[in-house]
């Protein structure tokens, strides 16, 4: 037994389902059938990423030295743009968007400053980037999409490093799957970032410093 799962039996509450990295359901306790943030916000920090969208719990162990790379170089190439353009700033993980119902930690995701203390009511997101691996497809293609799209987040990315190419999603327009050059043009920045992903893809798997 996972410690999170331990953990959540000893709530002592009716049974539910959860996602794990793999996409097989597994039972562990909730007040509900339904996960809440409270319940969240109990769960051990383990070194595993633990979210919810609309009331599912998704748990991510840590990432791969792959994905990490992928994260490092495509933060870097956000920090410029974004600080050049003046577009907010980049956020990395323990950095969330939360609703009344769903807390989730993007990858990476760009967002106006904000003065707030409160998670909640942090602006909205401008730009969210998921790097995928095999088996968090499903999760970044249907239920994180669906939660994005709602929320009315302009541009939202699935990175995937396996494939080389990136899936754009941008408002309720069809997905666009980018394998040469990826370009975003946030409101307010004088030109777009343009991003070869060949050459992308190329760095990330062989850094150089």
């Amino acid at each position: 037994m996972t410690p999170a799962a331990a953990r959540a039996r000893t709530l002592g509450h009716a049974r539910s389902t959860h996602s794990t990295e793999d996409g097989v359901a597994v039972r562990m306790a909730t007040i509900s059938n339904r996960w809440t943030l409270d319940e969240l916000h109990r769960l051990p920090d383990d070194g595993n990423k633990y979210e919810i969208v609309q009331g599912v719990l998704f748990v991510t162990p840590p990432p791969s030295v792959g994905h990490e790379e992928i994260a490092a170089l495509l933060g870097r190439i956000l920090d410029r743009y974004v600080e050049t353009h003046r577009l907010g700033r980049v956020y990395r993980p323990r950095a969330v968007i939360q609703t009344r119902d769903s807390e989730v930690e993007p990858d990476l995701m760009v967002r106006r400053v904000s003065r707030s203390e409160v998670w909640s009511e942090a602006p909205l997101p401008i730009l969210v980037v998921e790097i995928a691996s095999p088996s968090t497809q499903r999760r970044d293609r249907g239920d994180k999409r669906g939660f994005y799209v709602d929320l009315g987040v302009p541009e939202y990315w699935i990175v995937d490093g396996e494939d080389l190419s990136v899936r754009a999603i941008r408002g309720n327009a069809s997905d666009v799957v980018v394998r040469d050059a990826l370009e975003w043009r946030p409101a307010g920045a004088a030109e777009p970032l343009v991003i070869r992903l060949p050459d992308f893809f190329d760095e990330a798997r062989s850094p150089t410093v």
